[in-house]
């Protein structure tokens, strides 16, 4: 909080557990608590927080955690979600009276900031909050996210972002990340908690034959129900939706005594998610099979057990999925890994290991996608006319592009601009035209 009112921009690393969701909120909550009521001739204001979630029940779950706290203390603060998810009335809505605090995703950001009014939207931003920092930016999600940030300094150059983060090998990789490369070289201010309570893991051992080949894990499904009867709640983590569809058939058909079992993954009717998260919620279900819909940072304080069908594929996925389960600081996690076919037994025993040894298998940082910013480009240039040495230097401030050069740069343009080389003669393909004022705007505003 110090830091933060010190104007300051700021890497929480924390275990699991530990509160660092809310931790990251207390800034803005505190600069909103303080904040004169707005009378009813005064304009209304813009969005005072903008967090940004990798998973849209992520988002819907903090609403309702930070909900509750701020409905009780009495705080005159609204919160919404904006999501793909989010209806069109209520996006319009928002546009026009935008709430104090948005939860929404990193592509949602980019459609944010590609509309002509983006930078009214912006205005009253004060902080940006990055929940799972570490899953967003080895991908190109966080490529894109990194280029928002940038164009939202634009906007706001006195901006402060606030990254929360599982414990990662190199922390000053996404203290570099967080902030303005202008000049080079800036980092966020670090605070690391330490403690949490070792997890227990185990590997099934079955007494039936573990195949040498599938990936369904079937013969296991009598043990697996049989841990579900032994718990308040199970989370059952699977690595694919179709090997979530097979186990919750699997699970129902032994099912006797017709246990609440849920499913949960990308492909569902949004109606039926949020009918489970709720479900979830409110304590009424035994188990729910899911993919990595449900992995990040969501937080059910019932669920006791975890058990991941199939190996988890990496010693800080399986960190990250184990501690949903006793989601507080100093209660140990609980799981269970079952290998689908022999071959996975070796790799469940090397991510065991792994995790015991405390070691991070999260891919280093790379250089920015140049696919994502030709994205970029094309949202800019949708939101408002640019110049292109304006542009490239608003780039190059965001991490991963610091070391873009310029010929690069108009390349991407280029490429933009007339489709490239294979689609440079067809008209249609034309995304942006540079006019003689030397502002590159989009060929068609429709």
């Amino acid at each position: 909080l110090a830091r933060a009112q010190a104007g300051q921009s700021v890497l929480l690393i924390a275990p699991t557990g530990a509160g660092k969701t809310l931790a990251g909120f207390l800034p803005s909550l505190t600069d909103l608590a303080g904040r004169p009521r707005r009378k009813p001739e005064q304009a209304r204001r813009g969005i005072h927080t903008l967090y940004i979630s990798p998973l849209k029940a992520l988002a819907v779950d903090i609403e309702r955690n930070l909900g509750k706290p701020v409905e009780e203390i009495g705080l005159p603060v609204t919160i919404e979600t904006r999501t793909g998810d989010t209806p069109a009335h209520k996006r319009q809505r928002q546009k026009l009276a935008p709430p104090d605090i948005l939860l929404t995703t990193p592509e949602q950001l980019a459609l944010l900031i590609a509309a002509p009014d983006a930078r009214r939207f912006f205005e009253d931003l004060h902080y940006v909050v990055l929940d799972e920092l570490h899953s967003l930016v080895t991908s190109k999600r966080g490529h894109l996210l990194s280029l928002g940030l940038a164009r939202l300094r634009s906007f706001v150059p006195g901006l402060q972002t606030i990254g929360l983060s599982a414990t990662v090998a190199e922390p000053d990789e996404l203290r570099r990340w967080l902030v303005s490369q202008n000049p080079p070289g800036g980092l966020a201010e670090l605070i690391v908690v330490t403690g949490g309570a070792k997890p227990e893991i185990s590997i099934l051992d079955s007494e039936e034959r573990v195949p040498w080949a599938g990936h369904s894990a079937r013969y296991a499904t009598p043990e697996i129900y049989s841990e579900i009867k032994r718990h308040k709640t199970t989370l059952l983590f699977v690595n694919t939706r179709s090997q979530a569809e097979l186990l919750f058939q699997e699970l129902w058909r032994v099912n006797e005594d017709t246990l609440p079992i849920a499913l949960h993954h990308g492909s569902l009717d949004v109606a039926q998610r949020r009918r489970v998260e709720k479900a979830m919620g409110e304590n009424a279900l035994r188990a729910i099979v899911a993919t990595s819909t449900l992995d990040l940072g969501i937080d059910w304080g019932d669920v006791d057990l975890v058990v991941h069908v199939g190996a988890p594929k990496g010693a800080s996925r399986l960190a990250q999925r184990i501690g949903r389960a006793n989601h507080r600081m100093d209660e140990p996690s609980k799981a269970i890994l079952i290998p689908a076919n022999r071959f996975e037994v070796l790799e469940c025993r090397a991510a065991l290991d792994a995790n015991y040894l405390g070691a991070q298998d999260t891919p280093p940082l790379v250089n920015g996608g140049l696919d994502v910013l030709a994205q970029h480009v094309l949202g800019c240039a949708c939101g408002a006319p640019f110049l292109a040495d304006t542009l490239f230097e608003e780039v190059r401030t965001a991490a991963p592009y610091t070391s873009l050069d310029r010929p690069t740069f108009d390349r991407v343009v280029d490429f933009v601009a007339t489709g490239g080389y294979a689609l440079k003669n067809y008209e249609r393909y034309a995304r942006i035209r540079l006019n003689k004022d030397g502002l590159w705007r989009v060929s068609n505003p429709r």
